[in-house]
């Protein structure tokens, strides 16, 4: 008998300063039986630091030919494509042919490494990279209930997160792809 996903229901206050984005989402969430609680906190983060009206996850770890968050034009052309972890060049490069804008938030403790090992290929391609601090995806698995509201702001390469569990704010750096 296959595991079912656990399911998180989220209301999200987004307050964007850089882009000047306000707005609340309702958001259900489904945690994979094979994602861990860091790995769905990031892709919530991702969410929030690039939402609009058109953002959605995907169905994400049970669909390889998709990223764990995308937008889609009216007209059914993906505008972004959002992925977490540390993807292979392959996937990425396919992305960059699909879909206007591609973002990778990686987050884990082989990041570095991930980097170093692939960032002189990802500069061939039309994407923009990300890193969270592991620690500090880790400590914000505190704020996470089943059902959960939360009040994110926005601004430069930070977000201060405040809930019913506490509060938090989550720092991430722009990979720099002349760096290895």
């Amino acid at each position: 008998m296959a595991l079912k996903p656990t399911i998180y229901k989220l209301n999200a206050t987004i307050s964007d300063m850089n882009r000047g984005y306000y707005q609340t989402h309702q958001l259900t969430i489904a945690l994979h039986p094979s994602e861990t609680q860091e790995r769905m906190v990031a892709r919530i983060m991702a969410f929030c630091l690039n939402a609009d009206e058109y953002l959605t996850f995907s169905r994400g770890l049970s669909a390889n030919d998709e990223p764990d968050i995308w937008s889609h034009s009216l007209d059914g052309q993906t505008q972004q494509w959002i992925e977490l972890g540390e993807p292979s060049v392959d996937r990425v490069k396919k992305a960059s042919h699909i879909a206007k804008t591609v973002k990778v938030y990686s987050f884990n403790t082989k990041s570095d490494v991930w980097w170093r090992q692939s960032a002189a290929e990802f500069s061939q391609l039309k994407a923009t990279y990300y890193r969270f601090s592991w620690d500090q995806i880790q400590a914000l698995t505190a704020l996470i209930n089943r059902t959960m509201t939360l009040s994110i702001t926005i601004s430069e390469e930070s977000a201060f997160i405040a809930g019913d569990a506490g509060e938090f704010e989550l720092s991430w750096v722009t990979l720099d792809l002349d760096s290895k």
